[in-house]
């Protein structure tokens, strides 16, 4: 893959990149963030690509990674559920965001990043199952408990049914 080629790729896939970022980070400053690592990283380390038509793949799995490293450095900061109840707080107060998103952010993140890939970017589960490490039984696993717990969120009970 060109340079070019990969330039093109990222401008065919900022709504996707951005999605897959807001749904593990919520943040919009860390979700720029994240985005901007990943293509860096993308660039630096275009020759480990090995086949092309993976390269979509692969770039979400670059981000998912610095999406992985801003929570972990996050979590150097405050306590784990210090940060998903900052996060909830935030979540609530500012107006742009979504019912869906506010429930995302209740999600734990092992939940919350396959329900991203597979239902926000629209991969498959093998797909979803590639970028994540786990067996495609895992990610089948946790999609069916975040659809359970999904909908228990008050908000969002008459458009999961």
């Amino acid at each position: 893959m060109t340079i070019e080629q990969l330039g093109d790729l990222i401008l065919s896939s900022e709504r996707q990149l951005y999605l897959t970022a807001k749904g593990i980070l919520i943040n919009e400053v860390d979700v720029e963030d994240a985005i901007q690592e990943a293509i860096l990283k993308a660039f630096e380390k275009i020759h480990m690509l090995k086949k092309d038509h993976y390269a979509r793949t692969w770039l979400i799995r670059i981000l998912i990674n610095e999406c992985y490293m801003k929570l972990r450095s996050e979590r150097r900061i405050i306590s784990l559920e210090g940060s998903v109840e900052a996060l909830a707080v935030e979540a609530k107060q500012k107006e742009d965001y979504s019912d869906l998103y506010r429930a995302l952010a209740s999600l734990p993140e092992e939940l919350r990043v396959p329900v991203v890939l597979y239902y926000i970017d629209g991969f498959s589960v093998r797909e979803t199952a590639s970028m994540m490490g786990v067996t495609e039984g895992a990610v089948q696993k946790r999609l069916a408990r975040a659809r359970g717990k999904l909908k228990q969120d008050p908000a969002l009970r008459e458009e999961i049914s």
